[in-house]
């Protein structure tokens, strides 16, 4: 936190706890087959050497959960962290490095750029010796990755958004809490956190009264044009194709944005709230922020709609609370997304507070979804005709 200053660091060490929740090699299981012609295996090997790219906002969460995956599936890796995070990244992967020499005797198995840069990757996807490269970052460095050749693993963008149905039967103070676990975590650096509420019919002033019950603070039309003015560069005009995000908020904690509108609030505070219309800045950008708008839907067909646009086919992740399975169905349906969460917060996705097992890199742009040991293998078959098929 000292060296990436970003996010919020009494949530940091609960991003390193959920590495437990990796996939390691007990995921590689082998598959064989017997049958009249002899016996067949299929087997998942090492790629050998990996090129990792790591993002500024969960340098050592996703360095670890790499770790856990790659090396568990039998391949040595290379780093090329954000510059931003070089330090903490050397850090964490030296300390890597002396546990798996103390359990293994292998040396070095994980490297770093000690100061990396685009000239580096660059030059690490050109070397002979690199295999695979795995990269969980900004669209630029996925469409350099994807234009190597070599194959790539690559998580992209996302924005995801929530819909609240206008459900009668739905806790909706539970509602603003599972928005708040997921959206305020780590002041909204999650790619899968909730970036914007879509909430339809009488749902809206539910989930604003919840919401405000639960902690947030709700921002009036004046402070929130003072903090998007601040938040956003409007290089071409006014309107939000024309919105830039300031890289310098992202990961700023409520009361420091609370702050460029006057407004002082408790720096306990996990989110702020801000009424908008669908197509507000903080609506279509992905802005990485505690601060969520929340949009009216009049029927469940409009906030399906705002919430697919605003998603931008990332088919990253989506959420909705609802008791209307059909309706979740839909939704799951037309949003295609890697991650579809119901009546939960998005971290229940990758279980937390739901089933199932975590990682930093979930790779949409390439198809892997959330990446495992498996993903950084490849299968190779064994074949012995007419031979050790024991049964007759």
């Amino acid at each position: 936190f000292n060296e990436t200053k970003i996010g919020r660091l009494a949530h940091k060490p609960l991003k390193l706890q959920g590495v437990k929740n990796v996939l390691g090699p007990e995921y590689l299981t082998p598959q064989g087959m017997s049958g009249d012609f002899g016996i067949t295996m299929d087997e998942a090997a090492p790629w050998g050497v990996i090129v990792a790219i790591t993002p500024l906002t969960h340098s050592v969460p996703t360095i670890a959960g790499n770790i856990v995956n790659m090396v568990a599936a039998g391949n040595s890796i290379v780093f090329n962290p954000h510059p931003g995070g070089a330090a903490v990244a050397a850090l964490a992967i030296d300390e890597f490095n002396e546990a798996i020499k103390a359990e293994t005797g292998i040396s070095n198995l994980l490297c770093t750029i000690e100061k990396p840069s685009l000239d580096s990757f660059n030059a690490l996807c050109s070397a002979d010796d690199v295999n695979m490269l795995c990269i969980t970052g900004g669209p630029g460095v996925v469409d350099a990755a994807m234009k190597t050749g070599k194959r790539a693993i690559c998580a992209g963008p996302g924005n995801p958004p929530v819909l609240v149905d206008d459900c009668s039967a739905l806790d909706f103070d539970r509602v603003a809490r599972d928005i708040i676990t997921g959206g305020g975590f780590d002041n909204n650096l999650l790619c899968i956190g909730e970036k914007q509420i879509i909430a339809v019919g009488d749902s809206y002033q539910k989930t604003l009264a919840a919401m405000k019950r639960q902690g947030a603070v709700v921002l009036n039309a004046q402070q929130l044009e003072a903090i998007k003015k601040e938040v956003f560069d409007f290089k071409d005009g006014v309107g939000c194709g024309s919105a830039v995000l300031n890289r310098k908020w992202v990961g700023a904690n409520p009361d420091a944005l609370a702050k460029i509108a006057g407004l002082n609030i408790d720096s306990k505070v996990e989110m702020l709230i801000a009424e908008t219309d669908a197509n507000d800045p903080f609506v279509q950008e992905e802005q990485m922020m505690p601060l969520l708008p929340i949009v009216r839907a009049n029927c469940f067909t409009e906030g399906l709609r705002i919430a697919k646009q605003s998603e931008h086919g990332d088919k990253h992740s989506a959420m909705i609370h609802t008791m209307n399975v059909a309706r979740m169905t839909e939704m799951g349906q037309a949003m295609d997304t890697t991650i579809f969460v119901k009546n939960g917060p998005c971290v229940a996705g990758l279980g937390m507070g739901g089933e199932g097992f975590i990682s930093f890199s979930i790779a949409t742009t390439t198809g892997e979804g959330i990446t495992t040991p498996r993903t950084f293998t490849r299968y190779r078959r064994c074949t012995l005709v007419n031979n050790l098929n024991i049964v007759n």
